[in-house]
């Protein structure tokens, strides 16, 4: 292992290890600092259940300088919409949900205003019709899952359920959250810890407050306001207000101590964009969905493939510009125009701000990219990962 720190252009110490032949992916890592002076990532990768790579540096918390070490987590956004698809897609496995059912047969009150042939698979593939909400929200109600999962349940849709999608940026949390408890009786955060903590214990769904000192405080470049601005000018009025919630939230997810650095987000379970993890542990996560990790693999290869169908791509919903890049299955980001998961083969989730976390059966790969300093693309993990493709040809 390679264990040297090193700098990066702009003078950031990267710390940590990457086996011999990750050269490339640990120097795409490094660049990914320049220009980034209050910025802190981590990356991490395994390969056939073994870590290869474990990267980390910059600043944790720029309003007190404070280093981004080993055991720093961060906020994984809508990489939380994979995971939570893994805890759905074991459910099939188990006969226990059909992707093919209405939603609305294990949730009945979700059939009202014309939902109730919406299936589970249209409505992980984000063709509920309910990306956004059509009321002002406070923030107590967006932290009280009954009131949601009921406002949910009864709102008129955006469009006609299945015959389209937009991405349900948050709503998505709280229809894959309770379709969880109604089969198992148990929260979202629940079957996440009994699940997933046989292969970690870095990675939570409602953050226990012993672990919140731990948390990277989350920046906003100037690129990602401006990103933000530009989509609050689209003429359809929905199309912009998923992220906000009817104001419970703000449009950029984060202010100063609002939002994603907000102790109550951290602790609350939204399975849509509020999981906390450390790299290490994202990676760990996806590579046990396609190899023995630590003497656990999460999915076989029929739940894979069942839960990797093509359920949405093209043209979405709401008047959202070109280009349009997301290609999604039941809950998964499917590779697309702008979505590098490292072959056609890859399949995972990518967060607000850059953050990136997927698996790759062909390869045997699990993928972990977490950062601080919110950007409006994943350009930065995606360097990463296309050093990591080279890296692994040369091998």
């Amino acid at each position: 292992m390679t264990t040297t720190p090193s700098a990066s252009v702009s003078g950031v110490t990267v710390h940590g290890t990457a086996t011999r032949g990750f050269e490339r992916t640990r120097q795409a890592f490094a660049q990914g600092f320049d220009g980034a002076p209050d910025m802190g990532a981590a990356v991490s990768v395994y390969r056939d259940g073994e870590k290869v790579v474990d990267l980390w540096g910059g600043t944790r918390d720029a309003r007190s300088a404070l280093p981004w070490e080993e055991e720093t987590a961060a906020v994984m956004f809508s990489c939380t919409k994979g995971l939570a698809s893994v805890l759905i897609a074991r459910l099939v496995e188990q006969g226990l949900v059909d992707y093919d059912a209405p939603l609305a047969s294990y949730w009945p009150e979700f059939a009202a205003n014309g939902k109730g042939r919406l299936t589970v698979r249209e409505a992980l593939g984000h063709r509920a019709g309910l990306s956004a909400v059509r009321q002002e929200l406070t923030r107590e109600q967006l932290l009280d899952w009954d009131f949601m999962t009921a406002l949910l349940a009864a709102q008129e849709p955006l469009w006609e359920p299945g015959t389209g999608f937009a991405y349900h940026s948050i709503t998505h949390g709280w229809l894959s959250g309770e379709l969880i408890r109604r089969v198992t009786g148990r929260t979202a955060g629940a079957l996440f810890q009994e699940v997933f903590s046989p292969v970690t214990a870095e990675a939570w769904l409602g953050l226990p407050a012993a672990e919140e000192t731990r948390v990277a405080h989350i920046g906003l470049s100037e690129a990602y306001r401006q990103g933000v601005a530009a989509m609050q000018q689209l003429p359809n009025p929905f199309a912009a207000k998923g992220p906000q919630m009817g104001g419970a939230l703000p449009p950029e997810l984060v202010t100063e101590t609002e939002g994603a650095n907000d102790r109550s987000f951290h602790a609350a379970e939204f399975p849509a964009a509020g999981g906390i993890s450390t790299a290490r542990a994202l990676a760990a996560l996806w590579s046990a969905t396609v190899r023995d990790t630590g003497g656990t693999l999460l999915l076989g290869t029929g739940a894979l493939e069942n839960a990797l169908r093509p359920v949405s791509e093209g043209r979405p919903e709401l008047g959202f510009p070109e280009p349009w890049a997301d290609r999604f299955a039941a809950g998964f980001q499917l590779p697309g125009l702008d979505q590098d998961l490292l072959s056609p083969a890859g399949f995972g989730h990518y967060g607000a701000g850059g953050q990136l976390g997927f698996a790759d059966p062909v390869h045997g790969i699990g993928f972990g990219y977490l950062t601080n300093w919110m950007v409006p693309d994943a350009g930065r993990a995606t360097a990463v990962v296309q050093a990591l493709r080279e890296d692994l040809a040369a091998l």
